[in-house]
């Protein structure tokens, strides 16, 4: 059965215009009526193959045929529509079944747990390149706890500088002042910008501990290089890279303690963090204890003022999940046969360079980060010539037509779409991807007035 709506105009609101533009969607059907709006006023509309239009002056009904105005959707979809920033997509060819099976239902205690976390952490060395005398250990609670497990064991010896520009960093400092309560025994210096800006990182003391992300997540900001930070430091820099390592060029002897996640750059599985320890931060943990400050078992580094050299070496904390582990050592066994850490970072950066020239040929989308030199190749933020209410449509339509996962922006960023351009992303895929971002903001735009 046919059913009628009727829809008033707002004649002042139209006013000066020669003809009125009706959108209505019902059952994916978007239809098209352009009338007078010296004659037709109101319209009554019947939903079907016709569409009825009365005619106040001759009191009598007018048939138009509906005009389908829906966009034509691009023919190719990208192979793997994952551009979610965290977990991340897995790399290529990755399968669950061709992990070993050997570790499972067996203590991560046993000498084959050992073995294969020891594994996880050698490689892991080696694959960066890291310097001889840097240390890495598996953590809980991804780069979240591996971070604040440095807060709570390092900060509190001398004056603190907090870069920030994005929520995670915001974070860092909250808790510093919040939870740390940090201003009751040194002064705290925040330096901080809006999205898509970096602070004047020339600002930072050398003789400060400084704590900063390497690349804001949220807001597809990184730093571009490292030169803000002393070579003749007497601070410690505190570094999270969950979002930069395995996917930007990271001067390792800059950074005294740098933290990361499997779940980013190589698509590997949450809940596990890495630490990564120069000597300095070594000393540090040796030979300062923070007065009054209790720490969990699992954020404890050091014991009877040693570090605990296990945790460095396969003894984890607490109970690891040996499935994630064999799934993290199929990532690095990936990198490796791709060429290594250098041909993840060009792989990155080819990703990004397709979204630069895709935003360059179009007027409607841009780069959160208007600078290109502190432009992130691997949280991609955009922001769209559309509401915020139109960019969640925008996403949800590129999720229905199973295009692009995940791609929202984060909560506590500016209304924008977040594309994840890791090295685990095909260039084929990014590049399929953007016809389709054309047909999301068509398509919204012709809905505007529903």
């Amino acid at each position: 059965m046919k059913q009628a709506l009727s829809i008033y105009h707002n004649p002042g609101f139209i006013k000066g215009r020669k003809s009125l533009s009706l959108l209505l969607a019902r059952n994916q059907e978007i239809f098209s009526i352009a009338g007078s709006l010296n004659k037709f006023n109101p319209f009554s509309i019947i939903y079907g193959n016709y569409l009825s239009v009365d005619h106040p002056e001759t009191s009598r009904s007018v048939l138009l045929t509906s005009t389908r105005m829906m966009c034509s959707a691009p023919k190719l979809k990208p192979t793997c529509p994952n551009f979610s920033s965290g977990p991340c997509k897995k790399h290529p060819n990755y399968s669950l079944s061709s992990l070993p099976e050997s570790t499972l239902g067996r203590s991560h205690r046993s000498s084959l747990g050992k073995s294969r976390l020891s594994l996880a952490i050698s490689e892991t060395h080696r694959i960066l390149n890291l310097p001889s005398d840097y240390i890495v250990g598996i953590v809980p609670a991804s780069d979240t706890g591996a971070y604040e497990m440095l807060l709570w064991n390092v900060l509190g010896d001398r004056n603190v500088d907090i870069c920030h520009w994005e929520s995670f960093g915001k974070g860092w400092y909250n808790d510093v002042i919040s939870h740390l309560k940090l201003r009751d025994m040194v002064d705290v210096f925040e330096y901080t910008s809006p999205y898509g800006q970096l602070p004047d990182l020339s600002n930072v003391n050398p003789s400060h501990d400084l704590c900063f992300t390497y690349n804001g997540t949220t807001s597809g900001v990184r730093v571009p290089n490292c030169d803000f930070i002393s070579d003749n430091r007497t601070g410690l820099t505190l570094c999270d890279a969950t979002s930069a390592v395995f996917a930007m060029s990271i001067p390792w002897n800059k950074l005294d303690a740098v933290t990361f996640s499997w779940q980013k750059v190589l698509g590997g599985e949450g809940a596990h963090g890495m630490v990564i320890l120069s000597p300095r931060l070594i000393e540090r943990l040796e030979n300062y204890t923070p007065p009054n400050r209790p720490l969990p078992k699992i954020f404890r580094l050091t014991k009877n003022g040693k570090l605990i050299n296990g945790i460095f070496h396969g003894a984890t904390i607490n109970t690891p999940s040996m499935l994630c582990i064999e799934d993290y050592i199929s990532a690095l066994s990936w990198v490796e046969d791709f060429g290594g850490v250098d041909a993840l970072i060009k792989k990155s950066e080819e990703n990004l360079s397709v979204l630069e020239y895709f935003v360059k040929e179009n007027d409607w989308i841009n780069f959160l980060a208007k600078e290109q030199d502190i432009r992130s190749c691997t949280s991609v933020c955009l922001t769209l010539d559309l509401t915020s209410n139109q960019i969640k449509h925008f996403v949800k339509l590129l999720e229905q037509e199973n295009v692009a996962l995940d791609i929202g922006g984060y909560r506590d960023a500016p209304p924008s779409i977040r594309i994840w351009c890791g090295g685990t992303v095909e260039t084929e895929d990014v590049e399929k991807l953007m016809p389709w971002l054309t047909w999301a903001y068509k398509e919204v735009n012709n809905c505007q007035n529903l």
